[in-house]
């Protein structure tokens, strides 16, 4: 069974809710042993529910199972001397520290930057925050709706201007979690050469307002103020939710060709008035639209997709997240995993989304995972490890 590229490192995840536990995942993902310490009532999402699923008593939060898979759980009172000196310990061993405190915490906690270079200078910490660690706003705490809401992305996502929606996931601390990792795997590599550990920053503001893309420059070039456009592209056309005779068709046409490909398949004019171009298309969408559900209206949606992929039109159909687990492709992937969880028995959880392979073409992904791990669950053998390193 491969380890993953990470084997050997350890990462003490002190981070709660979703954005740094997210990051210390995927660490364990690739192959890092990853110790969370949680206080005595454990991780804040152990709470988050429903649903809840186990037997009466021992029952576990899924939002808390989605983000904790290949983790150890050890409980630490962090107001008590002889906790703190567990996680002192741990983290003269770690070479990853994962936290998402708001700033401040961690020196009131007596582990400020300079405590943790003289513990282990060769520590690498990442640090999140709701929207950032200075400047005027920073100490604000951040969830992740207030997040997307400052950030920004709440503005442009909705049906029209003033039907402002969050996006269907916390995709703020998702992308401070990703992006939290790969700064960490930055700072390991740089350690090889320096020596040294550094510190990682990042935050949800961040993530979310680097995540704008093109509606950041059509502000910031263009001056334009994006809004919400629903299920359209605000700069190409056709690219969108089309309805058909019995559901909803996703088509997207990213050029000329394409436009004309999908026009050909369905007997349209592609140099129609108004819809020659791309730019005439984005101007003239309710006449696109118009016409493009007058020919899907006559065809349910298996025929719509089947007559676009002959074509070579990229189009597809909006699943429903217990079609997403059953689908083939999605199995093909690796995107479902099953452990064995002590409680729950045999769960299965969403997975990684990256898979490795060896220039020999042989996949070398870890091929085991373990499961979201109990409250205190490894209490002892982490304890025990600890004493077995003293004096080494």
């Amino acid at each position: 069974m491969n380890e993953g590229p990470l084997a050997g490192l350890l990462v003490v995840d002190l981070g709660r809710a979703l954005a740094a536990p997210h990051a210390a995942m995927m660490l364990g993902d690739l192959g890092a042993r990853v110790v969370k310490v949680e206080s005595p009532q454990g991780d804040d999402t152990r709470r988050w529910g429903p649903p809840f699923v186990g037997p009466a008593g021992q029952e576990e939060s899924t939002y808390f199972l989605s983000c904790n898979r290949n983790k150890e759980s050890v409980v630490l009172d962090l107001r008590l001397e002889a906790d703190l000196g567990v996680l002192r310990a741990l983290l003269v061993e770690a070479d990853v520290l994962v936290e998402n405190f708001r700033p401040g915490v961690l020196e009131r906690l007596g582990l400020g930057l300079e405590v943790l270079r003289a513990l282990n200078p060769r520590l690498v910490v990442l640090s999140i925050t709701g929207f950032g660690h200075d400047g005027p706003d920073g100490g604000r705490a951040g969830y992740d709706q207030i997040a997307q809401g400052e950030a920004g992305l709440m503005s442009l996502t909705g049906a029209a201007p003033g039907e402002e929606q969050r996006v269907g996931v916390p995709v703020g601390d998702l992308l401070a979690g990703m992006n939290g990792a790969v700064g960490v795997l930055a700072a390991l590599h740089e350690r090889e050469r320096t020596g040294t550990g550094q510190v990682v920053r990042t935050s949800l503001l961040a993530s979310v307002v680097a995540a704008h893309s093109f509606q950041g420059t059509r502000w910031t070039v263009a001056g334009e103020v994006p809004r919400a456009r629903g299920n359209h592209h605000p700069s190409i056309a056709p690219y969108g939710l089309f309805r058909a005779g019995d559901g909803a068709v996703q088509v997207a046409c990213g050029s000329e060709a394409l436009w004309r490909a999908l026009c050909s398949a369905l007997g349209l004019d592609p140099g129609a008035e108004g819809l020659a171009t791309n730019d005439e298309r984005v101007r003239n969408r309710n006449l696109l639209v118009a016409r493009l559900e007058a020919s899907f209206a006559e065809r349910d949606v298996g025929e719509v997709l089947e007559l676009l992929s002959r074509a070579g039109v990229p189009c597809g159909v909006v699943r429903t997240l217990d079609e997403v687990y059953e689908w083939e492709q999605t199995r093909s992937q690796g995107l479902v995993v099953t452990v064995d969880h002590e409680t729950l028995g045999p769960t299965s959880l969403p997975g990684p989304p990256l898979r490795l392979f060896g220039h020999d073409g042989r996949e070398r992904t870890p091929g085991a995972h373990r499961p979201p791990p109990t409250l205190g669950r490894h209490d002892e053998s982490v304890r025990e490890w600890l004493s077995s390193r003293v004096g080494r």
